[in-house]
């Protein structure tokens, strides 16, 4: 029985850790994968995100203290060794250092790492701790899009990344009806809406989103689905734009599909991303995205549908949701024949939207491109 084991830093609801879940979901039959997660809890990781339940056995929490532990790498090592581990898959740069190390201590030669994002090697530290931890482990190092590929062979220096991008599961992520899907999240039926999905913090950038939505028609709403320390502020923020009625802030949503379903648009209005998932799982049910030139976000878009902004700027992004939708000057269920043209047209769009995806980022390609290099 082949054994990869996958490290995280921590396992709470985010595009790594998504992915890690994929990995362990769709493993081969004649394959074993655990996830461990160097910091946080086991019981307190599966209280806050209740898709880990169904993985828990796979699940084991190292607990790390803050700061570097040698005494965290000593204990890795054997559970590297009491796993009876084949592969080490580690995810950014906290997991490489500790899992790059323990495995080559245990003999482990057969390392894949896969770099998220690369915003982190602009911090001088950051590129010395992973050029160390790249001499040590030595791992076929990955990039999940070209622009970290690029980015980080110029400043890490002699690698040449293998590119593959993060996939998503067509078959979970797919058409469905609008309104029985806003039935479902409890979400109005008689608007436009705009969804947004991610932890609410300031770097993922929903009061940008916010300051658009009160450019926009008062039968626009907007769901925000995802939990974080920003929630008071953004709250607050709506109060003061007087969209407090239009915006539906949905907790931890568990029913992904259901929530992209849902929406006219998806929105991600970040600061910072590497090769995000979010797009991608929207644009799987046929939705169109406006997203924020950060990262590798672009890559994501499909070219013919969506449009990019510029990080910050909410008239922009107004004026983006306007041009990707053209019913946002029609009200809805306003019944003419050029509403009808514009159903028409949506639905074709919908399909090629959904298309891109299939033949770009199908969870498919990923499996098997992940799978063909761990048994090289």
């Amino acid at each position: 029985m082949f054994t990869t084991v996958q490290i995280v830093q921590k396992l709470c609801p985010g595009g790594i850790e998504t992915m890690a879940l994929d990995f362990a979901q769709y493993t081969q039959a004649n394959e074993r994968n655990f996830i461990i997660s160097l910091d946080g809890k086991k019981s307190e990781l599966l209280q806050h995100w209740p898709r880990l339940k169904n993985f828990s056995d796979k699940i084991i929490c190292l607990e790390k203290p803050p700061g570097f532990s040698l005494k965290a790498i000593l204990k890795l090592k054997q559970l590297l060794i009491d796993l009876e581990s084949d592969c080490i898959h580690t995810h950014h740069i906290g997991p490489l250092i500790y899992g790059g190390t323990a495995a080559r201590l245990v003999g482990i030669s057969n390392i894949l790492h896969t770099e998220h994002d690369a915003w982190h090697l602009n911090n001088k530290k950051h590129r010395i701790l992973q050029k160390i931890a790249l001499h040590i482990a030595k791992p076929t190092f990955i990039a999940d899009s070209n622009l970290v590929a690029d980015i980080a062979a110029e400043k890490l220096g002699n690698i040449s990344p293998e590119v593959i991008y993060n996939g998503v599961d067509t078959d979970k992520f797919c058409l469905g009806q609008q309104a029985d899907a806003r039935a479902r999240m409890q979400l109005p039926q008689d608007v436009k809406l705009i969804g947004c999905a991610g932890r609410l913090e300031t770097v993922k950038g929903q009061e940008v989103l916010l300051e658009a939505m009160a450019r926009l028609p008062s039968f626009v709403h907007v769901a925000l689905a995802g939990i974080g320390s920003n929630e008071q502020n953004l709250r607050k923020l709506c109060k003061e734009l007087d969209i407090e009625k239009r915006v539906h802030f949905l907790g931890l949503v568990e029913d992904m599909p259901s929530f992209y379903q849902s929406l006219d648009i998806f929105c991600l209005p970040s600061y910072n991303e590497g090769f995000p998932l979010s797009p991608l799982e929207a644009q799987s049910c046929g939705i169109p995205v406006v997203l924020t030139n950060t990262g590798a976000s672009f890559e994501t878009l499909c070219p013919d549908l969506g449009e990019i902004v510029k990080p910050g700027d909410s008239f922009g992004m107004a004026n983006a949701i306007r041009k990707v939708n053209l019913h946002l000057s029609t009200q809805p269920n306003k019944e003419s024949d050029a509403l009808m043209h514009n159903e028409f047209n949506f639905a074709s769009q919908k399909a090629k939207t959904r298309n891109f995806v299939k033949e770009f980022a199908a969870i498919e390609q990923m499996l098997n491109a992940y799978q063909k290099l761990k048994m090289q």
